[in-house]
């Protein structure tokens, strides 16, 4: 399962497009709550209603943790000790995570990104401590994914499908999607 987190404040774009991109792709991935309640908040004042609460995740089933950003949505997830000590057992038991916008500090505060290319909203990167940081558009680094910021999510997703399901098989959901008329200008 893949299990993407929601905190008040998350960036709409970077939640929904890829959990809709990796739905295409036929991958298990649920949205999660850390708020307590169902509907969480975007930064753009649109109320989403998760699959599950933090409480309910099954951590064990998890192939992969992955954070929108956002503002304040970033920094409610860094807050929150029960997924940040959840992310840092996943990883360090083999799981892979991904991170978008300024998210992957969350990634950077528990030394995750130790040696490891990163990407993230510009005037983030001073959080991703020991990252080799990248100003690319998304960053595949072994079991971590970064994304630097909206305008990334699909290609956020497209790595995430590809990470999974192999090299290229994102191809078929980047022409079906239209995504490959965007990115050819």
């Amino acid at each position: 399962m893949i299990y993407v987190f929601l905190a008040t404040g998350f960036e709409d774009i970077e939640a929904i497009a890829p959990v809709d991109i990796i739905r295409r792709a036929g991958l298990e991935v649920q949205t999660v709550s850390i708020t307590g309640e169902h509907i969480v908040t975007s930064a753009h004042g649109v109320g989403i209603k998760a699959d599950l609460l933090l409480s309910d995740v099954d951590f064990s089933a998890a192939k992969m943790l992955v954070l929108p950003g956002g503002l304040p949505g970033s920094t409610n997830l860094d807050a929150c000790k029960p997924l940040t000590d959840a992310i840092k057992q996943h990883y360090e038991a083999g799981g892979a995570i991904a991170a978008i916008c300024a998210a992957p500090l969350v990634f950077g505060h528990l030394g995750l990104l130790q040696g490891c290319r990163a990407t993230c909203y510009p005037g983030v990167s001073t959080e991703l401590w020991g990252a080799d940081y990248s100003t690319a558009l998304v960053e595949a680094d072994g079991r971590i994914i970064t994304g630097k910021g909206p305008a990334a999510a699909f290609e956020f997703g497209y790595t995430i499908v590809d990470f999974f399901l192999g090299e290229g098989a994102s191809l078929p959901l980047r022409q079906g999607m239209i995504y490959e008329e965007l990115t050819s200008k």
